[in-house]
């Protein structure tokens, strides 16, 4: 079966860290120093190395997920569990149940968009797209679009801290960007022992604390947003095993959202069949 065109784009487009891609994947239960030692780059920064700790993610309960869903990021809005799904041609914004998985209001966009990371901020819905340069803005009560903002880089997890949009780009920089012209108000980068790590994605913002999927991998790191310092890292390999998902590489990990109402955490991944309530310490 030839693969879509998007997803053989992406592949290229990281073709250069394919090795440390593997690394990634098959070191992440044995070893998270190891994993994310191959993330990072070659080049020590000024401070002095530090292993943050490693926390297993809990798992509450178990609750149903669109399969046909590449989710790109997940929010939620006074109680309401918003998703954005990701790939050419297949790209959306819904509103979700999230007791039955089921969409209760969905908005397609245009074929030539591929959609990535989303957050709420103010009642508006702010969704980014992956290379198009175009983050669009609707309104969350009802999902009309509002207008679409230009912005510089590669799109891929977005949150909010209740004042800027965070941004990632799968690099080891986190952008915190102006909601009305996501221009950028300032900038951290993402540190492990001494080395920045790349391909963060997915990204959620919970008790003053970024959370961080790492891409291809089973880690959610929870950083410092002063200084981009990993506190700790999450490891969710026992939440949906390996051996159980399909033989996409491309189906991982990535959808982290908190209600701040119920102040309950869910996690679910790319055509996942269920989303996870998680508790992690």
């Amino acid at each position: 079966m030839i693969a879509s065109p998007s997803r053989n784009a992406k592949r290229l487009r990281r073709a250069l860290v394919r090795g440390v891609l593997v690394a990634l994947v098959f070191g992440a239960a044995a070893s998270p120093a190891r994993a994310l030692d191959a993330a990072a780059t070659a080049a020590p920064a000024p401070a002095a190395p530090v292993v943050p700790p490693r926390v297993e993610i809990k798992v509450l309960e178990i609750l149903p997920h669109d399969r046909s869903v590449f989710t790109e990021g997940l929010a939620f809005w006074n109680g309401r569990l918003f998703e954005s799904g990701g790939e050419y041609g297949k790209s959306t914004l819904r509103e979700v149940d999230l007791a039955t998985g089921k969409t209760l209001r969905e908005v397609k966009l245009d074929p030539r968009f591929f959609g990535e990371g989303m957050t709420i901020l103010g009642g508006r819905i702010y969704q980014l797209t992956w290379q198009e340069h175009t983050c669009f803005v609707y309104d969350a009560a009802t999902l009309r679009k509002l207008t679409q903002i230009k912005y510089d880089g590669e799109g891929w997890g977005m949150t909010s801290d209740g004042h800027a949009l965070i941004v990632s780009d799968g690099s080891e920089v986190i952008r915190f960007r102006d909601p009305a012209t996501l221009a950028t108000k300032r900038s951290i980068r993402v540190i492990y022992q001494g080395k920045p790590v790349t391909m963060l994605n997915e990204l959620e913002y919970i008790d003053g604390r970024i959370w961080a999927n790492v891409w291809r991998t089973n880690f959610i790191l929870r950083i410092d947003p002063a200084d981009g310092r990993i506190i700790d890292i999450l490891d969710a390999a026992a939440v949906y095993p390996q051996n159980l998902r399909g033989p996409d590489v491309d189906d991982v990990l990535n959808g982290i959202a908190y209600d701040a109402k119920t102040r309950n955490i869910y996690i679910t991944g790319k055509r996942w069949p269920q989303m996870y309530k998680v508790r992690a310490p």
